[in-house]
């Protein structure tokens, strides 16, 4: 039997650039596996279903919820994200160390759930300008929709200091570097690669 892959948690506030720097890590180290989380939001341009998260409507999640479905799952800015448990398992049962891309509200779920068995990696923004602008860049969101993510993001910034480890987003390739080291220290530590 194969050991079992570790879950990377990756977090970080709306805007930081998770998804750039994920692309970049995983043309780093194709080895790591992704775990794609459910979401009740509209897809936004470039995203698809099955690859960017799987888009289901409101009564659908409920449902999952209701059969406890769900690894963890949170709403937030008014929509519904969640892991299954089927999705997180088997991507660990591959034997692969695992990445996931999740807000801090659900990074905390995690935690609470396996504790030390995953990695907590918070992405930070160069500046709180800098995150505002990419927010403001992204076109996705109006005024009221971006002061709501401006205060959330204040308050999930205040709490960097409780993960493992903390990365700068100031530039993909470099910040998914650093990712990769810090992952690569982790299997070192634990007993070699997945």
């Amino acid at each position: 039997m194969s050991e079992q892959g570790r879950l990377i948690v990756l977090t970080g506030p709306s805007a930081v650039g998770k998804d750039t720097v994920l692309q970049e890590l995983f043309a780093i180290d194709p080895s790591l596996e992704y775990c794609i989380s459910y979401t009740t939001r509209a897809p936004r341009p470039g995203e698809t279903d099955g690859v960017s998260y799987y888009f289901v409507d409101e009564p659908t999640f409920r449902t999952m919820i209701d059969r406890d479905a769900f690894f963890e799952w949170s709403t937030v800015y008014g929509e519904l994200k969640g892991r299954t448990f089927e999705t997180v398992n088997r991507a660990i049962a591959s034997g692969k160390d695992t990445v996931i891309k999740i807000d801090v509200q659900g990074a905390d779920k995690v935690r609470r759930r396996i504790g030390d068995e995953g990695v907590y990696i918070y992405l930070l923004p160069p500046s709180l300008e800098a995150l505002e602008q990419r927010l403001i860049e992204r076109g996705t969101e109006d005024a009221e929709s971006l002061r709501a993510r401006h205060d959330l993001a204040v308050a999930e910034l205040a709490l960097k200091d409780t993960y493992d480890h903390q990365v700068m987003n100031d530039d993909a390739k470099r910040a998914a570097q650093e990712i990769e080291t810090i992952i690569q220290q982790v299997r070192t530590n634990r007993g070699g690669p997945a």
